[in-house]
């Protein structure tokens, strides 16, 4: 593995944070995010390449910080959450909250936030001396100051003298340079896309809700359907359940109750409906009968949850060594 520290920007971090922590962890964090953030980090989680243990080390650090930082805040504002931080992390305290507390607005260009200085930096520099200061404008002071630090002695005075007689933006404007550089910082990423994170990208769909995995997944298909395709290859759905012999379900099926299979099992192809009663105990696939024509319909949703369930069973026994499998075109082996 390469050890050289990679640059990442505040979406990629997260990325590594939710790989780190594995898919069925990171699967509840989706839950919390909005489906536009879902989109983002999901992105970046395919894109990541490997970052050196050492980095990682510091990212998970600073994650445990801000996550510090937002309790103290919640529990007990700025003051108190500035006081707190300075115990164990200095200097760099300050620097915590006002990240935390910048990133918690909804204001034009936050997104940017998320992205080093040097990547923001690259597309700034074929703006006009106008657009610029409109950008910077709304960026958190720390930022905006880097960012202008970053140009030629000439450009900081032209920009500077904007920023000073800047008027309230057009709204329409802002939403057209902010729209311009999303799309840019988004092709980038898309053009420089790394494989490593493929398969983290995959378990987690497969960890995740079948409603947030169809948001994803449509999503990659429509900006980049090569590796929508590369993703869903490396997918285990619960009709896959069928590609697994038959010592690997009886495993499985021992492990889901009866009310759970039978929801799981509404709507799905009699081949496999068949496949997995058949490695039930008689009285276990009475059971499942019994249950299914009890329960009449039942909502898409609920039928979804429960084959996600069971998905994450099959995730779980993997990890635990009871059964093996293969993805993509090759056989699962039990």
């Amino acid at each position: 593995m390469n050890g050289t520290a990679l640059v990442l920007g505040r979406a990629q971090k997260a990325a590594a944070v939710l790989v780190a922590v594995g898919p069925q962890l990171s699967s509840k964090v989706l839950e919390h995010l909005s489906e536009e953030e879902v989109e983002q980090v999901a992105l970046e989680v395919a894109q990541l390449g490997d970052v050196p243990p050492l980095q990682l080390e510091s990212i998970l650090t600073e994650f445990r910080a801000e996550a510090e930082a937002h309790a103290a805040l919640l529990s007990g504002g700025e003051h108190h959450a500035r006081e707190m931080l300075r115990s164990r992390y200095g200097e760099e305290a300050d620097e915590i909250v006002d990240r935390l507390l910048a990133s918690s607005q909804s204001a034009p260009f936050h997104f940017l936030r998320m992205h080093e200085p040097a990547e923001i930096l690259q597309h700034l520099r074929e703006e006009s001396p106008q657009t610029i200061a409109v950008v910077l404008a709304h960026l958190p002071a720390r930022l905006g100051a880097t960012l202008l630090g970053g140009f030629d002695p000439q450009v900081q005075v032209s920009v500077a003298s904007r920023l000073a007689t800047l008027e309230r933006a057009d709204a329409d404007v802002v939403r057209r340079i902010e729209e311009s550089f999303r799309s840019r910082l988004g092709e980038v990423r898309r053009r420089s896309g790394r494989r490593d994170g493929v398969k983290e990208l995959a378990d987690l769909l497969n960890q995740s809700d079948r409603a947030t995995e169809r948001a994803i997944m449509s999503e990659l298909e429509t900006t980049d359907p090569a590796l929508a395709e590369r993703v869903r290859a490396l997918m285990f759905v619960f009709e896959d359940l069928i590609t697994l012999q038959d010592r690997a379900l009886q495993e499985l099926l021992r492990q889901v109750e009866p009310a759970q299979l039978a929801t799981a099992l509404k709507g799905v192809s009699t081949e496999l409906q068949e496949a997995l009663l058949r490695n039930l105990s008689e009285r276990a696939r009475t059971s499942v009968a019994e249950e299914m024509d009890l329960m009449g319909q039942v909502r898409l949703k609920d039928v979804e949850a429960a084959q996600t369930n069971v998905v994450r069973l099959v995730y779980e026994l993997e990890k635990e060594g009871v059964i093996t499998m293969s993805r993509g075109q090759e056989e699962f082996v039990g």
